[in-house]
């Protein structure tokens, strides 16, 4: 994707981030992290993200779970893969009610 794009994996297989367990997850946050200050103190980019798609729907084509670390220096062409927008206020409260175990999602019949 940038010049220092790089992959922190697990090396227990997990197809994806509901089957990874908490000593896994907890370690992979770890080596992201080293795996970041290494290319801010190395490469010096502007910024990092960090990416991971969780099934078909959202675009995930490898089903062994990873991370992307990507460095950004302001001058690539990579594009967000969602529209920036404000959202609803309602539907935000509405949502947040249901994660909260506050109210049911509606389903449709």
């Amino acid at each position: 994707m940038t010049p220092g794009h790089c992959l922190v994996i697990p090396k227990r297989h997990v197809r994806d981030i509901f089957e990874l367990g908490d000593e896994d997850a907890a370690r992979v946050m770890l080596a992201c992290r080293e795996v970041a200050t290494m290319l801010k103190e190395k490469l010096e980019p502007l910024g990092i993200n960090l990416l991971n798609n969780n099934g078909s729907a959202a675009d995930q084509s490898q089903f062994h779970f990873h991370v992307h670390l990507v460095p950004r220096y302001g001058r690539d062409r990579l594009l967000h893969p969602w529209e920036r927008s404000h959202g609803n206020p309602e539907q935000i409260r509405a949502i947040a009610e249901v994660l909260r175990g506050e109210r049911e999602l509606p389903r449709s019949e």
